[in-house]
């Protein structure tokens, strides 16, 4: 691992993107962006999947979302919330853990307990959007819309996802193996999205080596290693590792015209007391392959930088920590990537991908939905999918085994809409 290669002074487009996070969008600017918000070959008529009525697309070949890089508002923290090692909710904050610096060559090894401590969670129980409902019905005060005469958004916002499910949006012009299925429902003028699990997702799931189950493995032992239960303590790496338990924050943030409320899983943050409010003190934990050779490298940057980047430039997370590990599982460095910064690390790699790609696809395709998700019901569905080097298609489902909104959260929302009508 070539270290000089990861400490560069702040690149241009950092200060593009400083000042696209900070930007309110005035009238000039968002006219501007606005005018060449939609080109008319993005969407073109295309037979969609299992619907047998043409549909319109939406393009991801990146040359067309090669254009100035979208305002995004600065994501504010408006609430968070835990799960516990049953998965059970709750509206707090006492699953955040304490990041405590590892050495640079910590000799961490991270196959340490996955025969006997490791309880893993059920990946085969999907969850769906549940747990940010939960936060939305125990905060309803903090994204109460006004009330008007006419049918009003029972939420101030437009989109209510995970984190994850936007990452995937972001990497979309640059994913040529894995395709996906996301679920779109219109309720109370807020459109939800959800996803569904592909049948080639199912299929690697189901049929995942006892090595690769290992290695995931892997990743939350390193967080074990590298982070403390309270401000006080020092990392236990002796305990049990559970992937039930999550601290999750929730976020605010406007990308263009789009209102985004989404929420996203967090593995640390700054121990020291006079570091920045959330999400600013959050960090971010990885593994990764030590990097070897030139070609090892140049992945690195074009594929796991990707996903990194997007993962935490999503809710404002500023930094991720990476331990770089041997082919046994042994860390044998760590290092700090500024989100701020890795556009200058990929900035020589022939044909790498582009953070304003990127974003400007996300952003066309909340107006895809938005243009095409019209009715307002949570027992309908509007299924989206992207194979890899085809077009977004959508197809139109009611009551159907997509339907993702569950009754206690439509009776609530309605019953606390009516009444205050």
């Amino acid at each position: 691992m070539d270290q000089h290669e990861y400490h560069h002074p702040n690149s241009s487009y950092h200060r593009k993107r400083q000042s696209s996070y900070q930007r309110e969008g005035g009238a000039s600017g968002r006219s501007h962006y606005e005018s060449r918000h939609l080109r008319p070959n993005h969407h073109r008529q295309h037979q969609s999947g299992p619907n047998p009525t043409g549909s319109r697309g939406l393009s991801t070949r990146r040359e067309l979302y090669e254009r100035d890089f979208p305002v995004y508002k600065q994501p504010v923290e408006i609430g968070s919330f835990s799960l516990d090692s049953e998965r059970r909710f709750f509206n707090d904050a006492r699953k955040l853990r304490y990041y405590v610096e590892p050495d640079k060559t910590p000799n961490f090894d991270l196959k340490d307990g996955y025969r006997d401590r490791f309880r893993k969670r059920d990946d085969g129980v999907k969850e769906k959007l549940d747990h940010i409902l939960r936060w939305i019905l125990a905060n309803r005060s903090k994204l109460n819309s006004k009330p008007t005469t006419t049918k009003s958004c029972a939420l101030d916002v437009d989109f209510v996802t995970w984190r994850g499910h936007l990452t995937k949006l972001l990497t979309t012009p640059y994913e040529a193996r894995e395709g996906w299925l996301l679920a779109v429902t219109l309720f109370r003028g807020t459109l939800y999205i959800s996803e569904v699990e592909t049948e080639a997702a199912l299929r690697e799931r189901e049929n995942r080596t006892q090595r690769h189950e290992e290695m995931m493995y892997w990743g939350y032992k390193f967080e074990q290693y590298a982070c403390a239960d309270d401000i006080h303590s020092s990392p236990d790496p002796g305990g049990v590792v559970n992937t039930n338990e999550a601290f999750c924050t929730v976020v605010q943030t406007r990308l263009a015209e789009h209102r985004l409320l989404f929420s996203g899983e967090v593995d640390c943050r700054d121990k020291d007391p006079n570091a920045p409010g959330p999400p600013a003190c959050y960090i971010e934990l990885k593994t990764s392959a030590e990097i070897c050779t030139p070609k090892q490298r140049s992945n690195f940057h074009r594929f796991k930088l990707l996903k990194w980047w997007a993962q935490s430039f999503l809710p404002g997370v500023p930094r991720v920590v990476a331990g770089f590990r041997d082919h046994e599982g042994v860390v044998v460095g760590v290092e700090t990537f500024p989100i701020s910064k890795i556009s200058h690390l990929i900035k020589n790699e022939h044909n790498c991908w582009k953070p304003t790609v990127c974003m400007n696809f996300c952003c066309d395709f909340l107006s895809f939905v938005k243009q095409t998700v019209t009715e307002d019901n949570p027992r309908v569905v509007y299924l989206f999918c992207y194979e890899p080097h085809g077009d977004v298609t959508y197809s139109l489902h009611r009551d159907s085994q997509y339907s993702f909104l569950p009754h206690w959260y439509v009776e609530e929302m309605t019953r606390s809409h009516d009444s205050l009508h």
